[in-house]
């Protein structure tokens, strides 16, 4: 055998071991990355915008109804919570049941997407 194949066979067989770890590396990343992205982290609802369903890094609109306080984003959101009851609510995404956004348990995707919770229990049972 040659040099030249000896240090050809080693090459490739270098090359074969960085494309397993490479491939082994980036499984373990895309494992590790699903699992932070399920997560959700409970957030002051006075960071949140209850139209978009979206978290923010300032304090929103705070906006009075009925003795509740809700937050929006904008004139137009806030509009939408003081005319529309229905903007006021969402599901439960654990137990199915109707929830106050003024009075839910917010948890925050870390994509900003909101979700609103009975009690802090089904947050912390809430897988997507």
């Amino acid at each position: 055998m040659t040099k030249k194949s000896l240090f050809t066979k080693v090459l490739i067989l270098n090359l074969f071991a960085l494309i397993v770890l490479i491939s082994f590396s980036s499984q373990s990343y895309a494992d590790n990355s699903k699992q932070q992205s399920s997560a959700l982290s409970e957030v002051d609802s006075k960071y949140v915008c209850m139209i978009t369903d979206q978290e923010f890094a300032r304090e929103q609109i705070p906006v009075e109804v009925e003795g509740k306080t809700y937050y929006g984003c904008c004139e137009m959101c806030k509009a939408k919570i003081k005319n529309n009851p229905q903007s006021r609510l969402a599901t439960d995404p654990v137990s199915g049941n109707n929830v106050d956004k003024a009075e839910a348990v917010i948890g925050a995707a870390p994509d900003g997407k909101v979700f609103y919770f009975e009690s802090e229990e089904n947050l912390s049972q809430y897988t997507p």
